[in-house]
């Protein structure tokens, strides 16, 4: 069981049936990693120091968090679109010196050979015995406001508290998957589960949905998370039925009403859980009741989390909440009481509070504040429509009104051919006059075929 005086590669344990490691072009049973290593004998000159993962394989990231968990003091996860010209600054605040990467990384970020480790998907025998001699830092890299990184500080014990004290169960009974890469949060929350009782079967960001299910349905994937937009791309795709989980898990973006009612058709056996979690501020809840938003009664509920709404924004205090930021002058993470706050706007209605939008993310028209997401989950619950953004369209006499991108459904089940696009975007607007105080009505509904995704799932929003 994964705790603080275990690393990670010591909670591996021998189940039953190894769990395993699916990448694209390689299986790896972790209990191989008893006596082999994908470090290539470099294992020791790494002990006690500060290292930096720069990876573009998700399977050998994989392989090399574990080994590398009470071993060295600190270890950097780089997304793989990290820009170059941000890798000197995340090493100057992390005070690392050695960098631990495979081939594709290190010709594409120009890398002094003297200064890197090679890692590769594949294991090596020579490994004796392994040796915890320290509780390793995780620092997780999260978007700053000037476009460089910040470095989030972890502990093994914080990133899995979320499910610490859980029975463990057997290995061949959970595979796990996750649209995320692992190096961010919500990815490296399934890498940790399935360490701590079962398999994990890896994304490529090169594979269509479609292969990606497919490959899952061959792994027999029990259990499966990815953003709102991963899914809402997945329902599009016409490819769910691929897979027929246990476990569909949301997290990342806000929930809507029609995606969880999406996800309950599909899936009609499966549980389906919308997270909140936030590299910050950790895992507060998951709700598992098919509605958006969350129980009123979790706000000052008490407990291992716990959760106040201050200036209408959630703040949690937890133990799975990171300790700092890393750097000179870093801002604190945390307020002196402890609690972080999410920047994720709030209200409460019948009992229950839904998400508004993030604190900064607002449309100013003519003075008055649109989020983006409220007006969205209008437009999304229309039956035609699969994924949608809202965003500022500039006016002369307001200063911005409000516009929206629509993607369609291709076909429906049992609803005959698909209306004509004015048709469409008539009800769009009515259903938005309907639901939405004036101002926050679109001036603009424009039908896109796509919406771009960032690397981490979520739709890219403009900056303001």
């Amino acid at each position: 069981m994964l705790n603080e005086g275990r690393s990670l590669w010591e909670s591996i344990g021998t189940p039953r049936v190894p769990g395993r490691l699916y990448g694209t072009r390689a299986v790896i049973a972790l209990t191989d990693l008893a006596h082999a290593s994908s470090l290539g004998g470099q294992l020791e000159a790494l002990r006690g120091r500060s290292v930096v993962l720069l990876l573009k394989d998700q399977l050998t990231a994989a392989l090399t968090m574990i080994e590398l968990d009470g071993v060295v003091r600190r270890m950097v996860l780089c997304t793989p679109d990290l820009a170059p010209k941000h890798l000197p600054g995340v090493m100057r605040g992390a005070a690392a010196d050695v960098c631990v990467v495979d081939a594709a990384a290190a010709d594409a970020a120009g890398l002094d050979p003297t200064h890197c480790v090679v890692a590769r998907p594949q294991l090596r025998n020579g490994i004796d015995g392994r040796r915890r001699s320290q509780a390793s830092e995780w620092i997780l890299l999260t978007s700053g406001t000037t476009g460089a990184p910040k470095l989030v500080q972890h502990t093994l014990a914080s990133l899995t508290s979320a499910f610490a004290g859980q029975p463990r169960p057997v290995a061949d009974t959970i595979v796990w998957s996750t649209f995320y890469d692992i190096r961010r949060y919500g990815g490296l929350q399934i890498l940790l589960r399935a360490v701590h009782g079962g398999s994990l079967l890896l994304s490529d960001p090169a594979e269509s949905v479609g292969d990606f299910l497919a490959r899952a349905a061959a792994a027999g994937v029990t259990h499966i998370s990815g953003t709102p937009s991963h899914w809402r791309r997945a329902l599009m795709s016409g490819a769910v039925a691929t897979i027929a989980p246990r476990y569909v898990r949301l997290s990342g973006e806000i929930a809507d009403q029609a995606v969880l009612d999406g996800l309950r058709a599909a899936y009609p056996s499966a549980t389906v859980g919308h997270a909140f979690a936030s590299t910050e501020a950790g895992v507060a809840f998951e709700v598992r009741d098919g509605s958006a938003g969350f129980p009123a009664t979790l706000i000052g509920a008490g407990g291992p989390v716990q959760l106040r709404v201050a200036e209408d924004t959630l703040q949690v205090r937890s133990a799975g909440a990171a300790q700092c930021y890393l750097g000179d002058g870093a801002e604190p993470l945390r307020g002196a009481d402890g609690y972080v706050d999410t920047g994720d706007r709030v209200e409460q209605r019948a009992g229950r509070y839904y998400f508004i939008g993030r604190r900064g993310g607002v449309i100013n028209v003519g003075g008055l504040k649109v989020h983006p997401e409220e007006v969205e989950a209008v437009i999304n619950a229309h039956p035609w429509v699969r994924m949608s953004l809202v965003k500022a369209r500039r006016n002369a006499i307001t200063g911005s009104v409000v516009a929206a991108d629509v993607v369609l459904a291709e076909e429906l089940s049992g609803m005959g051919a698909r209306p004509g696009v004015e048709t469409l975007t008539r009800e769009l607007t009515d259903s938005c006059r309907r639901a939405l105080a004036a101002h926050k009505v679109p001036a603009m509904i424009r039908i896109v075929p796509a919406l771009e995704l960032s690397a981490a799932g979520k739709l890219v929003r403009p900056v303001a």
